[in-house]
């Protein structure tokens, strides 16, 4: 394990490790769709999902020309609105923004604080610049610095999206931390040198058996606890 002198500056994942992204998508379409039951809903959500995933992949396949997830999104509303039958399209242009209004996981906000008295944090998110602006201030995550993926124009796990955050950070890999709920995400941070921490979420991707992060917590607030001890 790395010890917490050896990192000068924190950088987090969003979608998923800092807010509630799958539950305030869920929210979103039973605001849309209100007729829905939770099995329709969980149906409509796989379909958007399973939009942005397909779409992303394409792009790092190269089949498809770099496009933010505001556009990614509004495909992916319209795609929940043709299979719920909805045509109202002041609701669709509203469920195409749900990603600007998800919220924060219990302990985000106070973790981050506690952590921010102590290094620089930054927030590195496939979200459009768009989207993380608004969906900072809607969860009140207050950042040293948010960086979105449009700067590279390429979506995580692509090296470039990393190197965003080093850029930023000024100093070795090594000496940067990533945090993160997904697995997929850490082993991208891991390809262009940084070290890792994992936490724990409902929706997160779990660490497989051979992954070897330096840090691995339950929950936020015991990952802040090791690192400012």
């Amino acid at each position: 394990m790395a010890e917490a002198c050896d990192i000068e500056v924190v950088v987090f994942d969003i979608l998923g490790t800092m807010v509630d992204e799958p539950g305030g998508l869920r929210a979103a379409i039973r605001e849309a769709v209100p007729a829905s039951d939770d099995a329709s809903v969980d149906q409509l959500l796989t379909v958007w999902r399973n939009h942005v995933e397909r779409e992303q992949q394409r792009i790092a396949r190269e089949s498809r020309t770099y496009v933010d997830t505001e556009v990614i999104d509004r495909e992916a509303a319209q795609r929940v609105a043709d299979r719920a039958g909805l045509t109202d399209p002041v609701a669709i242009a509203r469920l195409a923004t749900a990603s600007r209004r998800l919220a924060p996981w219990g302990d985000s906000i106070a973790g981050l604080a506690r952590l921010a008295r102590r290094f620089p944090v930054l927030g590195l998110s496939n979200a459009s610049r768009a989207t993380l602006l608004r969906l900072n201030a809607y969860a009140q995550l207050a950042w040293h610095q948010a960086l979105s993926a449009d700067e590279a124009r390429a979506y995580k796990p692509a090296p470039e999206v990393y190197r965003l955050a080093l850029d930023a950070a000024g100093c070795p890999p090594e000496r940067v931390l990533m945090v993160a709920a997904h697995a997929w995400d850490l082993r991208g941070a891991q390809a262009v040198g940084m070290r890792t921490a994992y936490v724990h979420r409902p929706v997160g991707d779990p660490p497989a058996s051979t992954d070897t992060f330096n840090w691995r917590s339950d929950t936020l607030d015991e990952l802040v606890t090791e690192l400012t001890a």
